[in-house]
């Protein structure tokens, strides 16, 4: 299309429109005849330089070793220094400042702040696709061996809850004021462990609370799904002491 009906199709001034043009046809690089300048500003690394670096931080995401802020800011200081590129980084603490990564994400929006959850190298060495394809051809021989039915195939799993929370929830205070308090337990709270069990077929047994206490207390169980189960470990018949009531 022509450069008016560009102009007013996608309300773009025929003039930046004609610029541009020019300096594609000068340069032959469409990064560096679409560049928008900052003001006064430069944009430090080129499209292809950030493509490359947001490249490896999600990588470094995917193998569990995930970059920080920091880490990020710190690598931009670096990537701009070997590659002698000009910078405006700050040289006392060699790494790129707040507005580089603010902007950086924004021109890559697939990437964002997020919290991980810990993972232990134990469990990361062993999630492999040589693991993962032998639990699966033992799986698939189990099945067929014993020619196992969804209503006979279970997976049990656990989790554990701790009686006091270690995370604070946020409240609605004052505005203006620079700190404001939440009266919470000093205790470090005891773990107590429920255990799971769900069926293929979509059947799945009441969970199994462990308490590590000696005595049954009704009050453990208020609010309990169906057909709970309590266990104390440390009682002397170490057998559940009872069963929720379906009507609790």
């Amino acid at each position: 299309m022509g450069l008016n009906k560009a102009s007013n199709q996608f309300l773009v001034p025929k003039t930046t429109l004609k610029r541009k043009l020019e300096k594609y046809k000068a340069t032959q690089n469409i990064d560096i005849a679409t560049n928008k300048k900052l003001g006064r500003f430069e944009q430090v690394f080129t499209k292809a330089q950030e493509t490359e670096l947001a490249t490896y931080v999600k990588q470094m995401e995917s193998r569990l070793f995930g970059l920080t802020t920091e880490n990020l800011k710190k690598l931009a200081y670096d990537l701009a220094e070997r590659n002698n590129i000009s910078h405006n980084f700050d040289t006392c603490k060699k790494m790129a400042g707040r507005i580089w990564l603010e902007n950086f994400l924004k021109r890559n929006p697939d990437l964002s702040l997020r919290k991980p959850e810990p993972t232990s190298a134990a469990r990361a060495a062993g999630f492999n696709q040589v693991a993962v394809n032998n639990f699966f051809d033992l799986l698939s021989h189990a099945i067929e061996t014993y020619h196992l039915t969804p209503d006979r195939i279970f997976n049990v799993d656990e989790t554990g809850i701790t009686t006091v929370p270690k995370s604070i929830s946020r409240i609605i205070g004052t505005r203006g004021k620079k700190q404001i308090g939440l009266l919470t337990s000093a205790e470090r709270g005891q773990l107590v462990t429920v255990v799971f069990c769900f069926g293929a077929d979509g059947s799945y047994m009441p969970p199994l609370f462990i308490f590590p206490r000696k005595r049954m207390k009704p009050e453990l169980m208020n609010n309990a799904p169906r057909g709970s189960w309590p266990l104390f470990p440390f009682a002397p018949s170490r057998l559940a002491t009872g069963v929720v009531d379906a009507t609790n």
